[in-house]
């Protein structure tokens, strides 16, 4: 046993026999191959073999070691290597029952995950396989709607074509009856004429003799009449000549009648005068939303809806830029609290090119700050003549009447509010012109004044000094004009579409997309000229024998705009292009012909 206690170094430790590796093939009958079996029986035996000289050995040192004096110490030693040693081969052990454990562990996540990953695939197909029978089931509805449609159109055709048979059958055979109607009516007057002739013949004699008494009897009674009326009238003019207080009486009530005659009549004038203007509309008003008060016992509906009506949005419904948008919705409140504090309006100018939704702002204005809005042009001044300063005057008493406030928009005003210093002007429009200043010198509580203009150059500087803001109104920007084109496209085509009593239909094609393209392709139209192309398609599908607006239609309409457009810009470049003298010369030309249409006496006169 000196390998067993360390004192022959020299000589190698025998091999610790290693555990058997449980094999993994094995079944759960726990049946092992033979040929298995007899290789371990085979080295469990070499293991265990007799080997005397090595007992010799062992026995040598074991006497070797008793008669040292270390010989305890050695046998402690040798047993603390045997316990490491036990200790060791445990840890093996456990290690590799660990290395088991895991290795199952490792397994169970491996089929967990292979179980997860197969139902995600199957959830996936399912999914899949559901999206394709729900695209199934649509294109199916699809193509049984489309259908349907068809065959709605097909009997609506053919009743319509029965319609029509019948009509005209109905018509063929009222002709006919109205035909025989015709001939049996011919026939029996043709009958009565040539029995009345033929009794006239035959009483002839009988006919001129009643006549003849029956116009000497007549002449008699006139005779009488005549005679009597005279003898009747001759004795009363006798006696009212004779009766002096009778004569004077008559003259008296003659005189008062013509006073009361002539009295009333001025009465009528004069209060004709004020009815029209605390009640009337000024002739150079063309649109107003103040009710007067026959227009309120005519509409009494309407009047109480207005009455009732609360405050919008002054924006809603008008598309512009955003930065304007904002500028317009501070002006908007500040009207409206001007109005409630019963403070001064404040005067503003909207300029720019036409189209861009001046007006419309104007009314929602005066909608969103609960005033009465009044709608006047400057070219209905100059053919006035020297009427127009009375007019003004009338337009201005009737604004200050108001008791809501009124919001008086001046369109076109550069028609006769131009430069006195030098523009070419009758005298008559420069009337007008102060006339207008004067009523306008200072700020109301009772009118707010707004002008719209596509020159505002063309000012004169007086006008200028009364306007307390400006605002620019610019053509629509790229988002302004996609929103512009939605909306016209739903207002003129879709909405029309969805009501069945309307003959329109639209085609099946993307509206987003092309709203958008086109969008892109109309630049520099304005508003009013978007929503021209709107009714333009409406017109187009109604044109159509079959009331269907195709996405071919809609793009001709475009293209049609376009040109349109591009010929106007062209005409405005010439009118621009022209000589300052030229420009002079017609202004000229067009003032004398004003003046000479206001009053043709002194034209004729002159010539």
């Amino acid at each position: 046993m000196s390998w067993l206690f360390g004192l022959n170094k020299e000589q190698q430790l025998p091999e610790i026999p290693q555990l058997p590796i449980p094999p993994s093939d094995l079944g759960y009958g726990g049946n092992k191959d033979d040929s298995g079996k007899d290789a371990s029986d085979d080295k469990k035996m070499e293991a265990y073999r007799f080997d005397s000289a090595a007992l010799e050995r062992a026995a040598k040192a074991a006497k070797d070691l008793e008669a040292s004096k270390y010989a305890k110490d050695a046998l402690e030693m040798a047993k603390m290597q045997e316990t490491t040693q036990q200790f060791e081969y445990q840890s093996k052990i456990r290690e590799y029952e660990l290395a088991v454990e895991k290795m199952s562990v490792e397994k169970e996540r491996i089929v967990q995950e292979e179980r997860r990953k197969t139902m995600g695939d199957e959830t996936k197909h399912h999914q899949q396989r559901s999206q394709y029978q729900d695209q199934l089931a649509r294109k199916r509805y699809d193509d049984q709607l489309l259908q349907q449609q068809q065959m709605n159109e097909t009997n609506l055709k053919r009743q319509e074509d029965s319609v029509k048979r019948q009509e005209e059958m109905k018509r063929s055979t009222m002709g006919y009856e109205a035909d025989l109607r015709h001939t049996n009516d011919m026939k029996r007057v043709e009958a009565e004429l040539k029995g009345r002739a033929q009794i006239e013949r035959e009483n002839h004699d009988l006919y001129m003799e009643q006549i003849r008494l029956k116009a000497a009897e007549q002449r008699m009674t006139v005779m009488e009449s005549i005679r009597t009326v005279g003898s009747v009238m001759g004795v009363g003019f006798q006696a009212f000549l004779s009766d002096w207080d009778k004569v004077t009486a008559a003259a008296a009530g003659l005189t008062l009648l013509a006073v009361g005659v002539y009295s009333a009549k001025m009465g009528t004038g004069v209060a004709a005068r004020y009815v029209e203007n605390r009640l009337g509309k000024p002739s150079l008003i063309r649109e107003t939303s103040r009710l007067t008060f026959f227009e309120t016992l005519k509409h009494p509906v309407k009047t109480v809806n207005r009455i009732r009506s609360k405050p919008q949005d002054a924006i809603q419904g008008i598309i512009l830029r955003p930065s304007l948008e904002e500028r317009l919705r501070d002006i908007a409140i500040t009207t409206r609290h001007t109005k409630k504090n019963k403070g001064l309006y404040r005067n503003i100018m909207f300029y720019g090119p036409p189209g861009t939704g001046k007006t419309m702002f104007a009314k929602s204005l005066a909608t969103h700050s609960g005033m009465d809005y009044a709608i006047m042009t400057g070219g209905d001044v100059a053919p006035m003549g020297r009427e127009g300063v009375s007019a003004i005057h009338k337009v201005f008493d009737w604004a200050g009447t108001s008791r809501r406030g009124l919001l008086l928009f001046l369109d076109e005003g550069d028609a006769f509010l131009r430069k006195r210093s030098s523009e070419v002007i009758s005298e008559d429009m420069r009337a007008a012109l102060n006339a207008f200043l004067y009523r306008t010198g200072e700020q109301s509580h009772k009118f707010m004044l707004v002008i719209a203009s596509n020159q505002p150059e063309q000012f004169d500087w007086a006008i200028n000094d009364r306007i307390d803001e400006m605002v620019e109104f610019d053509y629509p920007g790229d988002d302004e004009r996609e929103r512009l084109v939605r909306l016209y496209f739903d207002k003129f085509v879709l909405q029309p579409a969805t009501q069945g009593a309307k003959r329109l239909k639209v085609a099946q094609f993307d509206y987003g997309t092309k709203c958008s393209e086109i969008a892109k392709r109309i630049e520099g139209l304005s508003g009013r000229e978007i929503s021209k192309l709107g009714v333009a398609w409406q017109a187009a599908a109604y044109a159509s024998e079959d009331g269907l607006l195709t996405e071919t239609m809609v793009e001709e309409r475009v293209e049609d705009a376009i040109k349109q457009h591009k010929k106007k810009v062209s005409w405005q470049m010439e009118q621009q292009s022209q000589p300052e003298q030229e420009r002079k010369l017609l202004a000229q030309y067009r003032s004398s012909k004003d003046l000479s249409a206001v009053n043709p006496r002194t034209s004729d006169h002159k010539s």
